[in-house]
């Protein structure tokens, strides 16, 4: 009743109520505590009764829940009233921590006029706090800190504001100390948020203008649209443009979560909420657009954010390859509300039909596949995952290659360029020489080392290529989980890069095959045969096991042959015509089955090299 009586409000009104709208989204580092926070604003505002209160109110999905990160940034709508008498509304975002879902944050932003910073106040300033307030301070937003886990024994608040202060460079006076899981200090958030975060901006009366911050597929409505509006009143039945692809579409629903949906009449000047318009294909709303009234189309659209690409790529093949139907089917829904995963049809002679995927980040990669695994059932297979590289051809032409196995003939080759990334390291200083000497193994390049105290600050420019798969691993590893890691792409670098081919009995395996620095190229070779030699099993001829550079053979393995003895039947010494003949007849017989065999490669020996990447 509350929400309906906020809503109805008279024009000569209408500035005090936009006054009282707060927007704001909740940042930090994963695992400092968003969720948990966003948990207790929830309850104190009453959005969710005690009963239907549980950890993780905003974490919809089944894997959120488990792993303890959010994925998806979610949104609700609530009721406060404050201690000076005051009603406001509170447009709450919770976003993803980890660095692979940083697109979820960025745009989140941007429908919002402040954020709360949240620094667990046991670990302090890391990676992804820096590279999240960084990207709020970039578009003006007021900032709030909030030093959550003060229950923890290991809390040390002085240390912490110290950091943030030194680190971020943000003021500390107002840092409100609180713990999610006891509850302490939320009232004094909510407070801080009322009286320290700006109001939206935009005015009722003039013609709509909306924000497109997302959207995602519902089984029952079709498309669900999440809009902030910026100026004038989105209505029921009211006729709409989308400015990028200029299309008109009817509103059937308008609504809020609070956090349950709730259906309302309007959405105003300043608020977020969602709407469905009866669309069914998700690439028909491009995040960012801007939506109009279709009557009074305007001419100005908004900036909008840049289209999230793709950065980690790799094949995916049904172990059945009679699942290939349903590993589709699977790929084609996860695509419904995850418009940054993308997908294309791949054929490979050594594991027959499948799809080459684009993710963000490996953590991005694991969440599809373990998706694709619960919910549809689909036993994978995953290559080797690779970036995306630019081969610029002697004719002047560009292209992206995604797939090593797609490489041109190195003739056509005039040079090869690699993305590279501005990687963030925080750690204790104790760990600090491992590190350097990790990124350096890794063609690291320093830009900057700096102090807090007892934690260090480090700045490399890395090869994506050389991060991507086990990189974050190794750092959690050399430091007992105690650094943080977070990267941005700044751009491509031309590299001394070489396609690494495996060949089985003289035919290539695409499947196997990986773009490489050169340097490492004879190490990397001879391992990947050593492990096939095991796991591929033994046939009735000689398997030769090879990698090579173009023409060139850099690593060899051989695989016995089952040895038959053809001359147990024949009694008595010396060598007779008899046994020479049937000697010269087996090694014929070799050799013919060595030209026409087939070697069977299992699936365990692609799994073995992707371990062998991974060690």
């Amino acid at each position: 009743m509350k929400i309906k009586l906020a809503l109805k409000f008279d024009l000569n009104t209408q500035m005090s109520t936009i006054d009282n709208i707060r927007n704001f989204a909740i940042i930090a580092h994963i695992d400092h505590g968003k969720s948990t926070i966003a948990d207790r604003i929830i309850h104190k505002c009453g959005g969710l009764t005690e009963r239907e209160m549980k950890e993780q109110v905003l974490d919809s999905m089944d894997i959120e829940r488990e792993r303890g990160i959010t994925i998806k940034a979610q949104t609700v709508k609530l009721n406060y009233k404050a201690k000076n008498g005051k009603n406001y509304i509170l447009n709450i975002i919770d976003t993803p921590g980890h660095v692979d879902f940083s697109y979820e944050v960025s745009r989140s932003l941007y429908a919002c006029e402040g954020s709360i910073l949240i620094v667990d106040s046991t670990q302090g300033v890391e990676a992804q706090t820096l590279a999240n307030v960084y990207q709020a301070l970039d578009i003006d937003h007021e900032i709030i800190p909030i030093l959550n886990k003060i229950d923890l024994p290991a809390s040390d608040l002085d240390r912490t504001k110290k950091q943030i202060e030194d680190v971020i460079g943000i003021d500390t006076d107002k840092a409100v100390p609180c713990s999610g899981k006891t509850g302490e200090g939320i009232s004094e958030i909510l407070e801080q948020i009322v009286n320290q975060l700006p109001g939206p901006e935009g005015e009722i009366n003039k013609d709509l203008k909306c924000l497109l911050v997302d959207s995602w597929y519902d089984t029952y409505l079709g498309v669900v649209i999440l809009v902030r509006v910026i100026n004038g009143r989105l209505r029921k039945n009211m006729k709409i443009k989308m400015l990028s692809t200029n299309q008109d579409y009817i509103v059937e629903k308008v609504g809020v979560f609070t956090p349950k949906a709730k259906d309302i009449e309007e959405l105003n000047t300043g608020e977020i909420g969602f709407i469905t318009t009866g669309i069914k294909v998700l690439s028909e709303t491009k995040v960012g657009d801007t939506i109009c009234d279709a009557t009074k189309a305007l001419t100005d659209p908004l900036p909008g954010f840049k289209p999230s690409k793709p950065v980690v790529f790799c094949g995916l093949f049904p172990v059945d390859s009679s699942e290939y139907q349903k590993l589709k089917d699977g790929l084609a829904k996860l695509q419904l509300n995850d418009s940054s995963f993308s997908f294309e049809p791949e054929s490979s002679s050594a594991l027959g039909l499948g799809f080459r995927c684009g993710f963000l980040g490996l953590l991005h990669l694991e969440i599809i596949s373990e998706r694709l695994e619960r919910e549809f059932d689909v036993n994978l297979l995953t290559t080797t995952p690779g970036v995306v590289y630019k081969v610029n051809l002697n004719n002047g032409k560009s292209i992206d290659l995604q797939n090593p196995s797609s490489l041109p003939d190195p003739t056509l080759i005039k040079s090869i360029e690699e993305p590279w990334i501005k990687a963030t390291i925080i750690t204790p200083d104790i760990y600090l020489g491992s590190l350097i000497k990790l990124c350096q193994d890794k063609r690291g390049i320093q830009t900057n080392l700096s102090y807090s105290g007892n934690r260090a600050v480090i700045n490399y420019e890395l090869p994506l290529n050389e991060v991507v798969f086990d990189f974050n691993d190794r750092i959690k590893s050399m430091t007992s989980g105690y650094a943080s890691f977070d990267y941005e792409i700044i751009n491509h670098r031309e590299g001394d890069l070489v396609k690494l081919g495996i060949l089985v009995n003289g035919e290539p395996v695409d499947a196997l095959a990986m773009m490489i620095h050169k340097d490492f190229a004879q190490k990397t070779g001879r391992e990947v045969c050593e492990k096939l030699k095991d796991l591929i099993p033994r046939h009735n001829f000689m398997i030769p096991v090879q990698a090579a550079i173009g023409g060139k053979i850099i690593a060899r393995e051989t695989i016995k042959g089952f040895k038959k003895d053809v001359l147990t039947k024949i009694h008595g010494g010396g060598a007779t015509d008899r046994k020479r003949k049937l000697l010269e007849k087996q090694k014929k017989g070799k050799a013919r089955s060595k030209q026409f065999g087939r070697v069977e490669i299992p699936q365990e020996a692609f799994i073995g090299v992707l371990k062998i990447n991974k060690d």
